[in-house]
């Protein structure tokens, strides 16, 4: 099972980019807090269904799985593990956000069972 939650607040403002595959990525950094501590997470979301317009500073449901990604920079090989969401909602909208978190509590028990 590969199934991740995270709400946290959006360290920076969003990245779209377009890939050579037609697809487009959007970055996003999102921090949480973990026992006091912030934990910075990289964020991946393929092809988001519109133009985002959320800023630094906006609290953000996201809901996905992790992955760990290898390259090459410089000569070396690299990884960088990361959250590919399959939904970001404002946690402002509360309708949304507990929809999007029953669809991941779904997806965890198609897994499980």
């Amino acid at each position: 099972m590969n199934v991740v939650v995270l709400q946290g607040v959006l360290s920076s403002d969003p990245v779209s980019r377009q890939l050579a595959s037609g697809s487009t990525l959007l970055s996003l950094e999102l921090t949480t807090q973990v026992d006091g501590a912030a934990a910075s997470v990289p964020v991946a979301w393929f092809d988001p269904p519109a133009e985002v317009g959320w800023a630094a500073g906006e609290q953000l449901l996201v809901t996905g799985s992790v992955r760990r990604r290898f390259f090459r920079n410089g000569g070396l090989t690299q990884s960088r593990t990361e959250v590919v969401a399959s939904e970001v909602v404002p946690v402002g909208k509360r309708r949304q956000a507990r929809a999007a978190l029953g669809r991941a509590v779904a997806a965890a028990e198609a897994t499980t069972c």
